[in-house]
């Protein structure tokens, strides 16, 4: 199993070899390492990964200490991530990730799925997973998501993915778990944000749709972007036929920047993200 090491400052001559001088003297071998550098910022980004037994905490002492000053280190040992997953009535994100859960197909495992309804509590038990209804009726957003927190205060995730989760979230619910949040929006941000996007882009009379995974912040439909894709549509197509083709693309695009998540392979630099896939 691999560690992964995370690297974030400004840049410098020579931090590659700095970098990878400190893991050799620690007898470990590196697997593969990735380095950009954002020009405009003038920042560096690296993630390694290395296989091997190492005092862990003595090498991000050692990384510090030749790195320029306010550097950012993360060292991430192997481990399988816990994900809390939140739902409203559409199955097909939802299955899907239940599928690569049940077939080991991402290194994750699902504690639960929180819902606003009760319609996909059976998709839930055909995996085995525990599924919480939390109504929203008669509720106001803050209230509702007060319960909505206890049970991921409970569940203690590593990341929390709104697998087609139809409620806006309140600023605070979103900031509480920034870097954490994963949203999957049904149309290629940044064209037409907030409800009914297929029946947007049908107004519009588009060419193609898509699908986009994205970090949520407090800026509705507005965080890093993860990844994104695409599939033509023309004249003939309605907006529920759009729709329809829309739901492949939605669960693809979610499936794989969750993976690209729990793999360590981002960074959000400013309202950017850096992948190294």
């Amino acid at each position: 199993m691999e560690t992964i090491i995370k690297i974030a400052c400004k840049d410098e001559k020579g931090l590659v070899h700095k970098i990878t001088g400190i893991l050799f003297e620690q007898l470990v071998n590196v697997t593969r390492t990735n380095e950009f550098v954002d020009e405009e910022s003038d920042r560096f980004f690296m993630r390694i990964s290395f296989t091997g037994l190492c005092d862990l905490a003595l090498v991000q002492d050692q990384l510090y200490s030749i790195l320029p000053e306010q550097a950012e280190v993360e060292i991430i040992p192997p481990k399988q991530k816990r994900v809390l997953i939140l739902v409203t009535k559409e199955h097909h994100c939802l299955g899907e990730l239940l599928i690569k859960y049940q077939y080991q197909d991402l290194n994750f495992k699902v504690e639960a799925v929180i819902g606003n309804h009760e319609d996909l509590a059976p998709l839930c038990q055909q995996f085995h997973v525990p599924f919480h209804f939390i109504s929203a009726e008669g509720m106001d957003r803050e209230a509702h998501e007060g319960l909505v927190n206890q049970q991921i205060a409970y569940y203690q995730p590593d990341l929390i993915v709104l697998a087609k989760y139809m409620r806006i979230l309140t600023p605070q619910f979103s900031l509480k778990y920034i870097g954490k949040l994963i949203n999957i929006h049904h149309s290629f941000l940044p064209a037409f944000i907030g409800a009914r996007p297929y029946q947007q882009a049908f107004n519009r009379g588009v060419k193609i749709i898509g699908a986009t995974a994205h970090f949520v912040t407090d800026d509705l439909d507005e965080g890093p972007i993860i990844c994104q894709e695409i599939v033509p549509v023309n004249h003939t197509y309605s907006a529920k036929d759009m729709s329809k083709a829309g739901k492949d693309v939605e669960k693809i695009v979610l499936a794989k920047a969750l993976r690209l998540v729990l793999e360590d392979r981002v960074f959000i630099h400013q309202n950017k993200t850096i992948l190294f896939e």
